[in-house]
Formats: structure tokens, sequence, C-alpha cells
């Protein structure tokens, strides 16, 4: 990485010779001579460490320090002074400057004092980086699609990112809530802190609990030692709580009282424990029914829905769905090293024509698996899964065993053969795929 530093200061022999010296040091060294000048070379510029003088004629340098640290975070700020004072020094250093010293000593600090800051910029730049590419990876723009239904859905979840208001999330499974949960809590203020994520589905209700709430030792056989729930975990930042409507109504009362006034009881204890979590539900169900119903509490339907925002189907936006396979396309090329993929015309319009139970879920599985069995660049529509043809095992003169076997031992030949991989690739069970190997004779 470049090493770079921008010196400001309005005496331009001082600037000059101090440039001079700290390029000797090898390192990249940029200068101007008032505030603005150096605000608009790092805005331009990549810079690490900035050297700036207090008395310029525009800016007084420890205001200046805010500036520049909301143009570059990760950048290390030493103030030069001719006329030190404690003030001074202690507003820049509450301002985020590295150091503050007078002149006429700094000549043998300042050398090492670049290091250190250099230091401390260059392992700040790294997360600057990591967190940025984080944020780009979970980001509305991350949310494929140009159909006026996904259009509209983003732009109400753009609108309620920046609020710390509980959103519910609708739709059917697969149709990429944990996405936008995730894009709203990078594009909220919390981007920095957890985004932690449950599925309600997953646990039995005792399970839930604790996991949700933790549990103080001895609250039950195997308690040995406390522990942090989820929410401790998401605590100022985002739990998404995914299948809601899978939790039971007892659980559904605790959770009530976290919206409420943000504070819970871990089990087997007797304090209250509070926290600063925002709370993103999804489900697949439709909860106020599920409410008149008696299946789900209403007021806590109605505590989740402040904000809703109904996710389409992928079948309900059809015009998207070439655009996300070959999104796709390209990504598991690049996994298993192949070349960018072509659909052929009959490959295309089978995937426009398909009834998408499993939404966008059902079709990564389905590009994932053609990537696999693909030996050549060009995709044809026999690469496709069963389901997406009408008669064509018996058009092309081979029967359904046939064409099973060949397609299960690919999967085989490509997994290493792995069974559990295998089975997962072709959306059967183990079990299944151990009877297929026995019936078909592969070893």
């Amino acid at each position: 990485m470049q090493q770079s530093v921008l010196i400001i200061d309005d005496e331009k022999k001082i600037c000059s010779l101090l440039a001079r010296i700290i390029e000797l040091e090898g390192f990249t060294v940029y200068q101007a001579n008032t505030g603005k000048e150096g605000l608009k070379v790092l805005a331009n510029q990549e810079v690490h460490v900035v050297i700036s003088d207090v008395k310029l004629p525009d800016v007084n340098g420890v205001e200046l320090v805010k500036q520049i640290k909301e143009i570059k975070p990760y950048a290390e700020v030493i103030n030069l002074t001719a006329f030190g004072t404690i003030q001074d020094g202690v507003k820049a250093m509450r301002n985020g400057a590295f150091d503050y010293i007078t002149k006429g000593d700094d000549n043998d600090k300042i050398i090492p004092l670049v290091y250190k800051a250099m230091d401390k910029a260059k392992l700040q730049y790294r997360v600057f980086e990591l967190e940025s590419k984080i944020q780009k990876q979970y980001d509305f723009n991350s949310i494929l699609g140009q159909s006026k239904t996904i259009l509209a859905a983003v732009d109400l979840a753009r609108r309620v990112a920046p609020t710390d208001t509980t959103v519910l999330l609708l739709g059917e499974t697969g149709t990429g809530k944990e996405v936008f949960a995730q894009a709203i809590h990078f594009e909220s203020e919390r981007k920095v802190k957890p985004f932690v994520a449950l599925n309600c589905s997953g646990f039995n209700p005792d399970l839930l609990e604790s996991e949700l709430f933790g549990y103080k030792q001895g609250a039950f056989t195997g308690a040995q030692k406390d522990k942090k729930g989820l929410l401790q975990e998401a605590n100022e930042g985002t739990l998404f709580l995914d299948e809601i409507g899978e939790m039971n109504l007892d659980l559904q009362a605790k959770l009530l009282r976290v919206l409420e006034n943000q504070t819970f009881i871990k089990v087997g204890d007797t304090q209250t424990t509070k926290v600063n979590v925002r709370i993103i539900a999804a489900t697949n169900r439709d909860l106020k029914t599920e409410a008149e119903e008696g299946r789900f509490r209403l007021d806590l339907f109605y505590r989740l829905s402040v904000f809703s925002i109904e996710l389409p189907s992928l079948n309900e936006r059809k015009g998207d769905v070439l655009l996300i396979a070959k999104y796709y396309l390209k990504q598991f090329a690049a996994k298993v090293n192949k070349p960018d993929f072509t659909m052929d015309e009959q490959f295309s319009e089978n995937l426009l024509n398909h009834v998408w139970k499993g939404n966008i879920r059902e079709l990564k599985n389905v590009i994932e698996r053609v990537v696999i069995l693909s030996d050549g660049q060009i995709l044809n529509a026999s690469l496709l899964p069963y389901e997406f043809h009408h008669g064509a095992a018996e058009g092309d003169g081979m029967k359904m065993e046939t064409v099973e076997k060949m397609h299960i031992i690919k999967v085989l030949k490509y997994t290493g053969n792995n069974k559990t991989e295998t089975s997962r690739l072709l959306g059967i069970g183990l079990t299944t795929l151990y009877r297929k190997l026995e019936e078909y004779h592969i070893s």
C-alpha cells in the first residue's frame, strides 16, 4: 500500500522543507498552504497521515481535524503550532488528532511520530476497506432485479433503513427476506454494530427461548455457566427474526416486552436486562389471519407490522429471471474456474416458463447444478432438471432411468464422490441417494 502524507502549512518554506525530510523516509508527500487546498487534496488523493499547522489563513487547524476525519475517517492528524496551549491540545485530541506538538520541539519527534501515525492509519485503512466491502456486499445494490414490484420493495426498505423502526418482511420462502434485512441494517446508523439472524423454526420452544434471551448458570440441567442470548449479542445492532410465525405464544409475550421497552429477563434470572436493539422480523405466513384465529398474538402483530414490506415472488417478477440467472452463472462459473456461459434460446425460454415454487433460492440451486453438469460454454435445455422438460426424455430416445443414472454419476464426479454434498446438489435425501446408487449399480 502506498504510504502518503499531506502537509498543510501556509509558510511555504517550512512546508517544502518538511516535505523533503519526510520524502527521504520513502513516503509520498502532498503539500497545501490553506485548509481549503488541503481538503481538496484529501478528496482526490489517498492520504493516510496529515500534518497540519494550527494557524492557517482560512481555518483553525484544530477545527480542521473534524473535517479531515469526515473525508478520510482512517487518516491520522498531527497538529503543529508555534504557540501551543493546553486548551488547544485537549481540543485537538477530542477532535480526533493523533498528536499535538509545538514547532521547534518537532525536529527529533516528527519522523518517529509520522511512523507511529502511519502504522495506526494503515490498520484503520484495512478495517475501513473490509467494512466497505461488507457494506457493498449487503447494501441495496446487491438486490437483483429491475421489475416494478422489486424496485417498489427496495424503495420502501431504503426509506425505513435510516430509522430505528421495527420492520416486518412478508413473502414466500426464498424471496430474499434475509438479504433485505441485511441491506436495511447496513444502510442504517447501526451498520458498524452486529447483525444477528435467528431462524425461529430451527428450535423447539425451550431452546428458542434460551437462544434468544440467554440463561443464568443453574437455570436448568446443563446450564453450567451464564450464557448471553442473541438479543445481547445484537445489542446496539439489529436482530433478524426469520419465520417469526413459528414462535409460540408464551415466547411471543416476552418478545413483545422487548419491543415495548427493550428489556427482558434471562431464563433462570430475576434481574431485568436492558438492550438497545432493532428488530426486523420475517414470515411467509399471513400473520393477521393467524392472530385472528388465535395462533399469533394480535398485539405483537401490530407491534411488528409498524412498517411492513411485501416481497414479490419470482413468478411475479418473471422479467428478472434471466438477469438473476446470469448473475449466478457468473458467480458459480468463477467458483469452479469455468469460463462465462451463454444461455441458448430454449434454455432461456424454459427458465422463463418455469413455475418457481422455491423462488430465487430454487433458481440459484438450478443454476449451480447446470454449471456443474455443463461441458461447454453454451447452455442448452438438456442440462435443466427433469421437471423443466415435457416428454424430452422420450423424445431423444433415452429412458428416464438412464438419464437419472448419468446425472448422478456426473454430480458424484464433481463432488469427488462426496455423498452428502451430492445428495444436497441433487435435492434428495442421503438415504434416497444410497438407494439410487444400489439400484443403478454405481460404486
